[in-house]
């Protein structure tokens, strides 16, 4: 668990936005950081995010729920949040845990994801979901 990147200390409740700002939310981290990574599928790949998870009712929308988009692909299972304003992505319902939203820890006030140094790769390409039974 990661409690502080930079000077910034993690808040039990830290706020995160998308880019323009009209996507708010209130995000219950009392651990501070819990397992951040990076994944190899095909979206992630493409936007590059830096991810931690919270339990499903971690992730409050504050503000600008009626700017938020979702997208799924491949199996659907997976929720995909984004702004429509400035196209940022916030957040994920995960398909390997839908108990759990990934965020994207670079819209965490005062967070640069930079400062976290290595950061692991899972393999999405496998993904765990489709490696069962």
């Amino acid at each position: 668990m990661i409690k502080q990147v930079g000077d910034t200390l993690i808040q039990p409740v830290h706020t995160a936005r998308c880019h323009c700002g009209g996507v708010v939310l209130a995000l219950t981290l009392p651990n501070g950081i819990d397992r951040p990574r990076r994944c190899d599928c095909s979206i992630c790949r493409r936007k590059g995010a830096i991810v931690a998870s919270v339990k499903l009712d971690g992730i409050r929308i504050e503000q600008g729920a009626e700017l938020l988009q979702l997208y799924q692909f491949n199996t659907h299972t997976a929720k995909h949040y984004f702004c429509s304003v400035c196209g940022i992505y916030t957040h994920h319902q995960r398909r390997s845990h839908p108990d759990e939203y990934g965020y994207n820890v670079g819209c965490l006030d005062g967070v640069n994801p930079y400062l976290l140094g290595n950061i692991p790769v899972n393999d999405g390409v496998n993904h765990p979901a489709d490696r069962q039974g």
